[in-house]
Parts: structure tokens; C-alpha cells; sequence
């Protein structure tokens, strides 16, 4: 790979704006938090025009979170995740062209400020998506350098007299130029040129954007996107060293800027490799292994291994620095991978939202919406009623929506208790009021049934007991057994938190082990126990 030396500094740097107190002022959110990611193209479009708009997203903020601690209506998310809204050639806007201005599509900096205000009045964070791996080749900087060889911007970018290898799916990294005999490497697509960011003049731009975004935006954060790319070094292509001292630079300014911003990271890979993002990187990290490991427990009706990437995490970093999540824009959905069944999707929301960490739940998963490759499919417009356009538009939806949204919408789930709609915001308000379920400690029970999965969550002088049949068949007399120093010895009470469905008392002897306890005489097909144990 060939690096031209550094290009002369450019003078088009925006002029920071003055900082301003952008964030809500609770610094301990991401305790019990749960974030919601949203595709603003798809979430609710305002003017008719087929395209979601942040008028919109303002609209429906209060079906995320209307602010009342006592309205149960609501999700009750106290954190939005948004995919990319800065201007875009392209419907997903991974590939930027202008870092400091909203996506026409989706309105104005004005219609984003007021949308941030909203959303702060609600008592909810905002996270924008920041990608650095790489611009748009429509970028002003790209066109630039692709046409004049002498351009300021030309080592912003990655140029080589040949191609390279190919990327870890087989795909071109490297795009020939259509002005000279030469390529410029795109690891995911020549629409995307990588940007060079160890060029220090584009770090300094990244620093730019970062300081716009926190200060004349008002956001709370960012979700940074396919950081373990970010640098490359010959063949490798991924989670490289200088990847890791971008980040702790980059991050160090941030928390200079903002001390209270949250960053997090997608790092698509192993938890072994995401160890190394820690400790002095990024905030928090994306647990793929746990969002694999719920999926496979849900779809095989067995808890064997569920718990293992959870315990791992929990013994080597603090509860608000890795997010378990189900699905995101990239992956197959929940009903979808687990075959169209809802009542599986029921159980993969209880562990999700009953496990430690900061949870992020997909736009349309609490209504059990479906979705599955090719991408544009993954992200179809949100189903709010049964219409034609599912009440996302008065006109024709810039992509069809799926063919349950006459059934997996907001008005047909309203109505019912025992539907999916109602199980996330019962589970998302019950995390937000019990302690316990956020940054409580996690500890493993062994059930006599395998397809049980069973654990306690603990913190100080509290603790609830989660029970949950991953199977399709009604369970008779399962026990629970711990391991020494579960719980204080003494007699306890338990009482359902979730379905009002009190359990057997417990006693515990001297050495704190739950030993063949039966909470239930039976347990049914699917279903998901939250039990409070008190004296």
C-alpha cells in the first residue's frame, strides 16, 4: 500500500462553533438505559414526500419516550441511536459528503437542533452515527484529489500504481481511477474511498467534525462506524495498531470537548479481539457474541452456553462499557432469524433486557417486524398503522414495507397486553425502575431442565431472580441450583415483577447456595419469569 507524503494544509476547515452545554445532565443514564436505534428514512415521514424527516422522528418521540416516569405507554428508551443523517448520495448515508450539513432528505441543522431539543425535554441522550472510515466519492475532498495529482486533499485518501488484495469477503478493496492508471482503496465499495486517518491533517478534520456535532448540534455522542478498518497495514485490513491510536486520540478529544459524551463502536468480531479496544479507546463496544449466543439459545430451545460471552464481559469490564443488542441494520431480524415465530422473539427480548450492559434495540423489533438481505430490506419503512403505507407516509414509501405490516404495527399491537409491543415497554420500564437490572452483577443458576435458563441479579441489598423456558413444551418441577454465596442466608419471599406471578420462598442455609429450589410447579411453552426476592 503506498502513502503519497503529507499534502500541504488546506485553509476549508469550518470555524468551530462556541461549545454549549448540549447534553441532558444525567450522568448516570446509561445505569438502567436502554437505547433505541432509529433510521430516520424509514421512521415517519412529516411532508409526503415517501422519506422519513427528523420532523417527523420529532413527532413520534414521545412513542420512544414521552417523558412522564409514570406513563407506562411509551417504550420508555431514554437513548437514541441514529444511522447516518448528514448529506448523502445514497439511501443508507454511509458515504458522506458534507460532515457539517443534514441530509436535505431528512430536513435542515435547524429541524436536527429542534429535534435534539425535543428530545432532551423527553429525558433522552442522542448518539449520531460518525463514520471515519471513509467519505463518499462525491465528497468535495475525493473529487479533488481524483482529478488533479498536486490536489491538497490527494493524501487524505489511499492511492497505489496497482491493486491490492482483496478484501476478507472476497470483494475489491482496491478501485481503479477513471481519471489516471492508478486505485484508491475502498475496502467496502468504490463509492466509499477510505479516508487516511493517519494523515494528521484529516485527524484534525475528524476533530473538527467531533467538536461541531457536540457543540453546535447539541448531541451526546456518537456510534462509530467499522472502526476495526480504520487503518490498514499492507494485507491487514483489520483491527490493526494504529487503528487503536486513532481511537485513544480521538476519544481523548472528545471527552475534552464533552466529558459526558458516550462514544461506542462497532467492532464486528470475537470478544478476544474487542478486548483490545479497552482500555482507554472508546466508551463502550458492540457484544456481537452475546447477540449470537441469545439468537442460537432462542432458536435451539437451549440455555447451554448462553451465558458464557456475558460472564466473560461482566469479569472484565464495567456494565456501561459493552451493549448487548438482538439485531441491527446490517443483520437479518429477530423474527425473521428465529422463522417467524413471535413468541421466540418475545423470549429473546426478556434475556436481552433482563442480561447486564447497555441494551440497544432496532427500530421495529418491538413489533416484531420482519426483514432479511438485501440491505435496503433490512431497513423498510417503521409500520405505525393498518394502511397501505403503514402510516409512515401520505404518499408512496421510498421502499415497500414488509408484508406483515397489516399485522406487526403500532395500532394492532396497542390493544393487547400479552402481545410483543407490550412485553419491550414493560421489560424497558421495568429496567429503567430496578436498580438491580442494570448494573447489577450477573450470576448463573444451573436449572434441571436445559432448555431453562435461569440467574439472579444482584447489587447491594437487592436482587430478582430471572426464569425463563426456552422450549416449546410446559415444564414440571425444574429446580434451580448456585454455586456457594448466591445469596445472604435466610428465608425470602418472591414476587413477580413482570406477570404479577409470586414464586415458592427460598431459604438459603449458611454457605449462600440455592440448592434444588422449585420456584414453579410448572413452567409454560416461551415464558419469561422477573421475580423480586425480599426477606
Amino acid at each position: 500500500m503506498q502513502r503519497p507524503a503529507l499534502a500541504a494544509a488546506c485553509g476549508a476547515a469550518l470555524l468551530l462553533a462556541v461549545p454549549v452545554a448540549a447534553q441532558t445532565g444525567d450522568p448516570d443514564w446509561k445505569r438502567n438505559g436502554v437505547c433505541y436505534e432509529v433510521f430516520v428514512r424509514s421512521f415517519y415521514d412529516s411532508n409526503g414526500d415517501g422519506i422519513g424527516d427528523l420532523n417527523g422522528l420529532t413527532e413520534k418521540l414521545d412513542y420512544i419516550n414521552d417523558g412522564s416516569q409514570a406513563s407506562q405507554s411509551d417504550l420508555g428508551a431514554n437513548c437514541i441511536w441514529l444511522m447516518p443523517v448528514a448529506s448523502s448520495p445514497s439511501y443508507h448515508g454511509y458515504d458522506v459528503t458534507d460532515y457539517y450539513r443534514i441530509n436535505p432528505d431528512y430536513g435542515t441543522n435547524d429541524d436536527f437542533k429542534r429535534f435534539v431539543s425535543e428530545a432532551h425535554e423527553r429525558g433522552i441522550h442522542v448518539l449520531v452515527d460518525m463514520v471515519l472510515n471513509h467519505s463518499s466519492s462525491e465528497h468535495p475532498y475525493f473529487k479533488h484529489a481524483l482529478l488533479h495529482a498536486d490536489s491538497p486533499y490527494r493524501d487524505w485518501y489511499l492511492w497505489s500504481p496497482r491493486p491490492g488484495p482483496k478484501n476478507e469477503w472476497g470483494g475489491e478493496n482496491w478501485h481503479r481511477s477513471p481519471v489516471r492508471e492508478e486505485y484508491y482503496y475502498g475496502f467496502f465499495w468504490s463509492g466509499m474511498p477510505d479516508l487516511n486517518v493517519e494523515n494528521p491533517e484529516v485527524i484534525e478534520e475528524t476533530k473538527r467534525i467531533a467538536a461541531f456535532w457536540l457543540n453546535e448540534m447539541g448531541v451526546d455522542g456518537f456510534r462509530l462506524d467499522a472502526i476495526r478498518h480504520l487503518v490498514e497495514d499492507g494485507e491487514r485490513t483489520a483491527n490493526v495498531p494504529g487503528t487503536h491510536v486513532f481511537l485513544r486520540d480521538y476519544a481523548a478529544h472528545i471527552r475534552e470537548i464533552a466529558p459526558a459524551a458516550f462514544t461506542i463502536g462497532e467492532v464486528w468480531d470475537s470478544t478476544n479481539v474487542l478486548m483490545a479496544y479497552y482500555p482507554d479507546q472508546l466508551n463502550a463496544y458492540f457484544a456481537f457474541e452475546v447477540s449470537d449466543s441469545i439468537l442460537s439459545a432462542v432458536r435451539n430451545g437451549s440455555a447451554e452456553g448462553l451465558l458464557h460471552p456475558v460472564l466473560r464481559l461482566q469479569g472484565e469490564l464495567p456494565p456501561d462499557r459493552w451493549s448487548p443488542f438482538l439485531r441491527n441494520h446490517d443483520q437479518t431480524r429477530t423474527v425473521t432469524a428465529l422463522g417467524g415465530d413471535p413468541d421466540r422473539a418475545r423470549v429473546a427480548a426478556s434475556l436481552l433486557l433482563t442480561l447486564p450492559g447497555l441494551p440497544f434495540v432496532y427500530y421495529g423489533e418491538e413489533l416484531g417486524m420482519t426483514g432479511d438481505k438485501p440491505d435496503p430490506r433490512l431497513r423498510t419503512p417503521m409500520h405505525w398503522t393498518r394502511t397501505r403505507a403503514g402510516g409512515f407516509t401520505e404518499g408512496t414509501p421510498w421502499e415497500p414495507l414488509q408484508p406483515d405490516s397489516f399485522s406487526a404495527n403500532v395500532e394492532a399491537l396497542e390493544g393487547d397486553d400479552a402481545l410483543l409491543l407490550h412485553h419491550y415497554r414493560r421489560l424497558i420500564h421495568l429496567r429503567s425502575a430496578r436498580p438491580v437490572l442494570g448494573p447489577g452483577e450477573l450470576v448463573p443458576l444451573v436449572a434441571s431442565e436445559r432448555s431453562v435458563a435461569a440467574y439472579l441479579r444482584r447489587l447491594e441489598n437487592d436482587a430478582v431472580l430471572v426464569v425463563v423456558n426456552l422450549g416449546s413444551e410446559t415444564l414440571a418441577g425444574v429446580s434451580l441450583n448456585s454455586e456457594p454465596g448466591a445469596l445472604s442466608a435466610g428465608r425470602y419471599s418472591l414476587t413477580g415483577l413482570l406477570n404479577g406471578q409470586s414464586a415458592a420462598g427460598l431459604r438459603i442455609e449458611a454457605d449462600g447456595r440455592i440448592r434444588d429450589y422449585v420456584p414453579f410447579t410448572e413452567l409454560a411453552p416461551m415464558q419469561t419469569h422477573v421475580l423480586a426476592i425480599s426477606r
